[in-house]
């Protein structure tokens, strides 16, 4: 089958090559709006061929949607107002229920399988795409009730295809949940490198004392800006509630400091051991 990708960066240029790898698409066509990016996509082989949105939706049998959320919405209302009923579209976004509230009425509701392929890296760009991507992820899919049997089971096999296991949610349970365990992952690092950035004016001592532990901790500083901060505002209502949260729980250490409570910060570190039974 023909799949069309709008936006070839990370996400969708490890999707393109995920679908080739297993065969699934015998042909990719890539949209974007950088000459740059549309040209590297095609010579890194992610994608076939570059053609203008119109053109390449009226080819394709699949459509997967993959731009930052804050173009997602008139860009999927402009394909789902160019589809035909023998076309599936699907998205990829990190946020979902203001885009399910924007099609909840389109007349081609039911060919659109809203999803959340839950991986992803602090890098941006085709060159960022990586093989064997998805495998042993989860993908959440939001309001299937809504959308057509046989675009559903098209969409589940393809991710089913690619090694991942799919979770079934309503979009504003999903925004709360990812807030928790992605949106709030993104703000802390931002958060930790400017404020090691602004405390070590030298940044070659940072370089030279990095840790195993800071360099976890602070990756996901090096994210794309323009992609995570149309999430966070779309989401900022569950942002803030997490957000709102981590800083009590912040203040819980730095109390602990200042009146050298030893047993309360001991018990603040027993208690976040727990996570162990949940990432393991």
């Amino acid at each position: 089958m023909t799949v069309t990708i709008v936006g070839v960066g990370l996400i969708g240029g490890s999707m393109a090559l995920a679908l080739k790898d297993k065969g699934i698409a015998t042909k990719v066509i890539g949209v974007g709006r950088s000459a740059t990016s549309i040209a590297k996509a095609i010579e890194l082989g992610i994608i076939d061929e570059a053609l203008p949105l119109e053109e390449a939706v009226k080819q394709a049998d699949i459509i997967y949607v993959s731009i930052p959320v804050d173009a997602t919405i008139p860009v999927m209302i402009e394909v789902m107002d160019m589809i035909t009923d023998k076309q599936v579209v699907l998205d990829a976004g990190s946020t979902k229920a203001a885009l399910c509230a924007a099609l909840k009425d389109h007349p081609m509701r039911s060919r659109f399988v809203a999803t959340h392929p839950m991986w992803g890296t602090e890098y941006s760009g085709p060159e960022a795409a990586v093989r064997g991507a998805f495998a042993g992820r989860a993908c959440v899919i939001c309001e299937k009730e809504k959308t057509d049997t046989a675009a559903l089971e098209l969409v589940e096999n393809i991710y089913t295809t690619l090694g991942m296991h799919i979770i079934y949610m309503d979009a504003v349970n999903h925004d709360v949940h990812a807030a928790y365990v992605s949106h709030i992952s993104h703000i802390t690092s931002f958060a930790l490198a400017n404020t090691v950035l602004e405390k070590e004016k030298e940044e070659d001592a940072i370089f030279e004392m990095a840790g195993g532990g800071f360099e976890s901790t602070v990756r996901l500083a090096k994210s794309n800006s323009a992609m995570w901060a149309p999430i966070f505002m779309q989401n900022k209502e569950n942002v803030l509630d997490v957000l709102n949260e981590h800083i009590s729980q912040l203040r819980k250490f730095k109390a602990s400091l200042e009146k050298e409570n030893i047993t309360y910060l001991v018990e603040l570190m027993e208690n976040a051991n727990k996570i162990k039974k949940i990432l393991k």
